[in-house]
Parts: structure tokens; sequence; C-alpha cells
């Protein structure tokens, strides 16, 4: 049995304010940031593994071609992209899937940019 009252408590406390936000922005600053911020290791790990994947040509690139390899990565490699959002939903509580299953477009094109932004803004290492 799944204990969704445990699963919030792994959350991360973030204090944004959402008092005159419209309901996909709290769904996003109550939902999917404090997950991507309690996932942000597991996401790191995985887009390095993509990385070797595709034999480190990533570190080939100038500064802005990482920028955008990383955005077409997650945007086009379906395999890869749904890997990265069903890291995200698997911490959803059931109320949570629902409000992203009834606004699925808008909620998951904000998923996939929160994820394009954590991962733009890491710094990626070559591995020797």
């Amino acid at each position: 049995m799944r204990d969704e009252q445990q699963l919030l408590r792994l959350r991360p406390e973030l204090e944004l304010v959402t008092d005159q936000s419209r309901p996909e922005e709290v769904f996003q600053n109550r939902t999917l940031r404090p997950i991507l911020k309690m996932q942000h290791q597991l996401l790191i790990h995985l887009f390095q593994t993509h990385i070797r994947k595709r034999k480190n040509a990533y570190f080939q690139m100038s500064e802005p071609a990482r920028l955008e390899w990383i955005a077409d990565a997650v945007r086009s490699d379906q395999r890869f992209r749904n890997l990265l959002v069903g890291t995200i939903i698997g911490h959803f509580t059931v109320d949570e899937l629902r409000t992203f299953e009834d606004n699925e477009a808008e909620c998951l094109r904000r998923l996939v940019n929160l994820i394009i932004q954590r991962l733009q803004s890491e710094d990626f290492v070559c591995p020797d």
C-alpha cells in the first residue's frame, strides 16, 4: 500500500508564493518543482548516461550547442523524455496525477521545460 502522506513528506519545502497564481502555476510550484528538486541527482545521472550512450559527443560542442542539444534530447528523444517524465510522475499522489491528467498538455509542457532548465543549469564534466 502506498502512503501518500509519507510521499509528500519526502519532498523539500520550497518557499514559493502561489497566492495570485493560476492553477497550472500552483501545480508547477507545489508539485513539480519540489519533486524535481528531490530527484535532481537522479535526473543528472540519467542525463550523464544519455550522453555516454551518444559517445560523449556533447563534450565536443560549444556551450550554446550544448544547451540546444539538451533541449533537443529531452524534447525529441521520446524514450529519454518518457524516462525523465516518469521519474517525476512516479512521485505524484493520486490527486496530483488526476490534476496532471486533467490538464496534461499544459502540465507536460511545464514539466519538460523545467527538466530542460534544470539540466541546462548543470555543468557536466567529461569523464576520463
